[in-house]
């Protein structure tokens, strides 16, 4: 039997048009699609249903309740399909990979995240090839995690970050290889991937107010951090720091705050302002002083994949112990234990 790949077109620059004030998101691309298959072997393509959202995404405007959306529609159509490919934004991309890595988990078929950086309305563009590319992949190969395929690079998604602005190779993954890499050949590392696994499809309900980010930066004043955390929906911060996890520990006022957070129940995660490499939480005094308050160390862990964890953890519930040891175990790969 021929496997069926449903594409998920949540909207983003691939399926844009120029309008006078730039590009938007516009309905009707699947026959915009067809226009561009029109003279390409297409037999060659796994069937495939294509289904777009109503409310198309500007992914700059992405909040946490589209992920929901996205989980909805693909627990829905799971039994039905050997795989799904999302196209999406690349503003957000990374973001929403990881949260439905976080939100899916154990997959047994792929779910492969594409955009582009030129639509695909333009003569000239990386749209189409990035799409053809994640369907031949999402129909016919063992690919049981949650990925994004962009320039011919396929990465976990949870690992993956939008690195580039102004070029079609705009996604990597710094702190983790690539799982495969498609240019004359498609070359698959399947000893990267994860083993399958029954998948959870569980999309919780979010609080866009639950988890903040801040990065800490010379001078930064107690009074910055002491705003975000004086809100009663916060559960969760994201500390940005320097190196291998340093704050400014002889900002006392500061680390008392982030005590006091920490004491209140907040799960604080500190993770690194570097591209690549690792928390290491005690290397330095400096980072030591966060040890004795009770912050989780992130590892190599993505801000994108940071935020999505806590995000998806709290929503399920979790709090407490119970969510400082989830944000220091590796879920789904989304960092080095």
């Amino acid at each position: 039997m021929s496997r069926r790949i449903l594409i998920l077109y949540t909207g983003g620059t691939i399926g844009m048009l120029p309008s006078a004030e730039g590009y938007v998101p516009m309905p009707g691309f699947h026959d915009r699609l067809l226009q561009q298959l029109d003279s390409r072997a297409t037999a060659q393509l796994p069937d495939y249903d294509l289904l777009e959202f109503d409310d198309l995404i500007d992914s700059a405007n992405l909040v946490p309740d589209d992920w929901r959306r996205i989980g909805r529609c693909l627990a829905k159509h799971w039994q039905r399909y050997d795989g799904f490919v999302i196209l999406h934004g690349t503003d957000t991309l990374a973001y929403t990979a990881s949260a439905l890595s976080f939100m899916l988990q154990q997959l047994d078929k792929p779910v492969i995240l594409t955009g582009s950086q030129i639509p695909l309305a333009e003569l000239r563009n990386d749209a189409l090839d990035n799409l053809i590319t994640a369907l031949l992949l999402a129909g016919n190969r063992p690919i049981p995690e949650v990925c994004v395929l962009f320039n011919g690079r396929l990465l976990r998604g949870n690992r993956s970050r939008k690195v580039r602005s102004d070029g079609l190779d705009a996604f990597d993954s710094p702190n983790f290889p690539w799982l495969g890499r498609v240019g004359i050949d498609i070359e698959l590392q399947t000893s990267l991937l994860l083993p399958a696994g029954e998948p959870k499809l569980e999309a919780p309900v979010f609080d866009p107010n639950a988890v903040a980010l801040l990065p800490v930066y010379p001078g930064i004043p107690a009074r910055t951090l002491a705003g975000i955390l004086d809100h009663s929906a916060i559960r969760g911060l994201i500390l940005q720091t320097y190196g291998v996890g340093n704050p400014p520990d002889a900002n006392r006022e500061l680390m008392d705050t982030l005590a006091q957070a920490c004491d209140r129940g907040i799960a604080v995660l500190n993770i690194t302002q570097c591209d690549r490499g690792a928390v290491i939480q005690g290397a330095y005094a400096t980072g030591a002083a966060l040890n004795r308050i009770g912050v989780v160390a992130g590892r190599d862990i993505t801000p994108e994949a940071a935020f999505a964890k806590l995000q998806v953890l709290i929503a399920r519930g979790y709090e407490g112990e119970a969510l400082r040891q989830a944000l220091d175990s590796s879920l789904c790969g989304e960092c080095t234990t």
